[in-house]
């Protein structure tokens, strides 16, 4: 893939991930997904497969009433890219975390994606 392909790919995922629309999401990612999210250094969720990363996106959906990834920049190489992101969400429901419903939050990070096959196989998402 070449840098334009890795950008237009990594834009629709994005694109679906802010309108919520996982059937979109679905269809950026290789079967053989993998993905991690990590906070402060912790790794809080982990999938392996296009299954799992369903059902975590699925899952996903509900704890937010808005949520928006912003791109603020980006860098690819040769089946790797790196995206600087600005994350905003309002929470949805009580969350046992100590969140609260209507509580926004924002956050800056990054996504680190590699690919196969022309789809994403790995994301790592870093805040």
């Amino acid at each position: 893939m070449d840098a334009t392909e890795i950008r237009a790919l990594i834009d629709r995922y994005i694109d679906a991930y802010n309108r919520k629309d996982i059937a979109a999401m679905l269809l950026t990612i290789h079967t053989e997904v993998e993905f991690s999210n990590i906070s402060m250094g912790v790794v809080n969720a982990h999938t392996v497969g296009v299954a799992e990363f369903k059902a975590l996106a699925e899952q996903s959906v509900a704890l937010f009433s808005e949520r928006y990834q912003d791109i603020i920049f980006f860098e690819s190489g040769e089946n790797t890219a790196v995206a600087g992101i600005k994350f905003r969400a309002v929470v949805a429901i009580d969350l046992p975390n100590g969140l609260k419903k209507g509580q926004v939050l924002e956050m800056d990070g990054r996504s680190e994606f590699e690919f196969r096959d022309g789809l994403i196989s790995r994301i790592k998402d870093i805040s």
